[in-house]
């Protein structure tokens, strides 16, 4: 009766397990149910993924090996690409780092000339797989058409202007905040040079030299030559010449030069502008001896490595562009000017200080890039020799016409008698006489004619001559003879008075021993 009941009582407990675990059972598969539901619903596009390279085994197999031999240099290509994005944190502002901005720079170079090296043996490696698919029947033709569109986009992007955006322009972006910076240092070190006080009266004012920064010159040397790899020489040039070329301009500005834009219209003669012509060649000598001398040396120190003709070329555009230009055009103006004897001795003002900067001027302004500064200054020079010896050589001419004019009622001294007396004066003193025999020997040399000092004492002695035959004239025009020796006695005495001692009286006097 016991083990009845025994065996009951474990056949009850072995049914309630049972139960129990079909209950487990149940709920799992009521668990099963929707991710069943989701394999099914993928299968479809699973079966279609795997649709176009349904193959034999074998072909399968085949083309591994050449699809990891195309895969591989291409992951290598993209990995650089990624690289490349990797530097762009870096190149955010070259003034907090130069020398490490280029040096991301270096590397971004050469990643970009890695990329462009192989970017187009990369896609022909694609190609070939999908050339061997296709062959191969490994995949249907909808798959290897849509490989072949990709393939064709690859292809005109890497033969188009895309190409030289493989790094979606941050090489450009780089160079052009490595331009700026450039500018920026030119910039803050190109301050106008100060004027220091004259050391004593009327003396002209003058300046140091005040060239860039050792520091700063390596720098922008440095800067040049990642934007000149790059095709940017004509941009810095361009940044140079308008900031060093403004900074001159700016430290003209206090000589107070206004007078170079004077125009033939606006005065009827030399003597109205008579004070300017004095300071104009103080003022070139200035401008040529400091500031084209300072920027000549600094155009050699910057750009030396480019070559002579690269930075002679870009001191030429400074020097035009800060006003030499305006200088010579002033000198051409006053040789345009009405002719008179005043004229004459400011136009050898003017060569004498052309003539003291012959040197400077063909050492600064040498060369065919300084061709246009070259031709204005020989045309002026010519301009000056031609229109100082027309003048001398009409002196006489213009005393001789003075000689049908009446003489003075009050039988004072002519004012031409006065005028060529000192003029004569000023012609043989040691200011004139030099400059006005170096422009006479010129001129006869372009007439292949020899010149002698003797020509230039004589032409001043028939000066003096014909203002004694005028003289002679006008004391006949007097209806009374009193008037006439008086107007005589005042004339014969102011010559002697104010002859006595000079030049021209030393040559009256040995003329009158002669003879």
């Amino acid at each position: 009766m016991d083990k009845g009941i025994e065996k009951l009582v474990s056949a009850r407990k072995l049914l309630k397990a049972s139960v129990e675990k079909s209950k487990a059972l149940e709920l799992s598969l009521e668990k099963t149910g929707p991710r069943m539901d989701e394999i099914n619903q993928r299968l479809p596009s699973l079966e279609v993924a795997i649709r176009p390279i349904r193959a034999q085994t074998d072909a399968l197999s085949a083309v591994g090996g050449h699809i990891n031999r195309a895969v591989v240099p291409a992951a290598a290509v993209l990995k650089v690409f990624d690289a490349i994005h990797g530097l762009e944190k870096s190149l955010s502002d070259p003034q907090l780092d130069l020398a490490g901005y280029l040096g991301v720079l270096k590397r971004l170079e050469e990643a970009l000339r890695f990329l462009g090296e192989n970017c187009g043996m990369a896609i022909q490696w694609l190609a070939d797989i999908v050339e061997y698919l296709e062959d191969h029947k490994v995949a249907d033709s909808r798959f290897i058409s849509g490989l072949k569109t990709a393939l064709k986009s690859l292809r005109e992007l890497e033969a188009g202007e895309e190409k030289g955006r493989l790094d979606s322009g941050l090489l450009e972006v780089a160079l052009d905040r490595l331009e700026n910076e450039f500018r920026r240092l030119l910039t803050e070190n190109s301050v106008p040079l100060p004027m220091s006080s004259p050391t004593l009266p009327g003396e002209q004012a003058c300046i140091a030299p005040s060239p860039l920064p050792v520091a700063v010159i390596q720098k922008l040397q440095a800067i040049l030559g990642r934007l000149i790899s790059n095709g940017r020489l004509d941009n810095c040039i361009s940044i140079y010449v308008e900031v060093r070329s403004s900074n001159v301009r700016a430290s003209l500005q206090a000589l107070n030069l206004d007078y170079l834009e004077i125009s033939v219209s606006e005065f009827n003669n030399v003597a109205s502008i008579e004070v300017y012509i004095a300071q104009w060649g103080k003022h070139l000598e200035f401008a040529v001896k400091h500031l084209f001398e300072a920027e000549y040396k600094l155009c050699n120190d910057v750009f030396e490595r480019m070559g002579l003709d690269v930075w002679k070329s870009c001191f030429a555009k400074i020097a035009a562009q800060a006003g030499i230009l305006a200088f010579l055009q002033f000198g051409k103006m006053v040789t345009e000017s009405k002719k008179d004897p005043i004229k004459l001795l400011k136009l050898l003002d003017i060569f004498a200080s052309l003539s003291k900067l012959r040197l400077d001027f063909n050492r600064l302004f040498g060369g065919d890039a300084c061709a246009e500064i070259q031709n204005l200054t020989r045309d002026l020079i010519k301009r000056v020799i031609e229109g100082a010896c027309e003048i001398f050589w009409e002196l006489l001419v213009q005393v001789e016409l003075q000689r049908h004019a009446q003489p003075p009622a009050d039988c004072s001294i002519p004012r031409v008698v006065t005028f060529i007396t000192d003029y004569c004066n000023k012609l043989l003193g040691d200011d004139y006489k030099p400059i006005l025999t170096q422009v006479l020997v010129i001129e006869r040399s372009w007439k292949h004619e020899k010149f002698q000092e003797r020509i230039l004492v004589g032409e001043l002695l028939n000066l003096v001559k014909a203002i004694e035959l005028n003289l002679e004239t006008w004391s006949k025009g007097y209806e009374d003879a009193v008037s006439s020796y008086l107007f005589l006695m005042n004339n014969h005495w102011h010559l002697y008075k104010y002859l006595k001692g000079t030049k021209l009286g030393g040559l009256l006097g040995d003329l009158v021993k002669r003879t």
